[in-house]
């Protein structure tokens, strides 16, 4: 099986999607990793793996927002069709990703992996970034051009606090 990084690279080149890869020290936190690449906070996809349980729904669902913004896993839990989300275990993401917390990209390539994308993710900035399935590498791609490929439910899934408006 092939790794999440070389899936990830396999896609974007066959589709032809404008990016670039910036290899940078190890890194998995969301501001000190854009720091690393040269980018706004906002700029990064934060990919979270939710489960979603009630209302007969067990559901796995990987959300992402932008890494300046919470998610709000009762919205989550909500679009999936459930009543309350939790983030997944280690071990779980692992299983669904391939991936260690913190380098997970925000495409799934697991078929038990349902995938949203909180719409402020495009309207902000014409390229998003994120690590590329490992803590030592990030795309910096278009952010039309990640749209087309995920093939997301694209839902509002971040909180509103006092300091963000939907």
């Amino acid at each position: 099986m092939a790794s999440t990084f070389h899936q990830l690279i396999a896609l974007l080149d066959k589709h032809q999607a404008r990016y670039r890869l910036v290899e940078h020290a190890p890194e998995g936190k969301c501001a000190a990793v854009a720091q690393l690449r040269a980018t706004l906070p906002g700029q990064g996809a934060k990919a979270l793996v939710c489960h979603v349980k009630g209302n007969g729904v067990k559901q796995y669902v990987l959300a992402v927002l932008p890494a300046d913004c919470q998610a709000d896993l009762a919205k989550i839990a909500s679009a999936a069709g459930g009543t309350r989300a939790s983030l997944a275990s280690p071990a779980e993401v692992t299983k669904l990703t391939g991936c260690v917390f913190g380098a997970i990209p925000p495409f799934s390539f697991h078929p038990a992996l349902r995938l949203f994308v909180d719409p402020l993710l495009f309207e902000r900035f014409k390229e998003i970034a994120f690590n590329a399935g490992r803590l030592d590498c990030s795309v910096i791609m278009h952010a039309e051009d990640y749209r087309a490929l995920a093939d997301a439910t694209v839902v509002t899934i971040r909180y509103a606090g006092p300091e963000l408006t939907d």
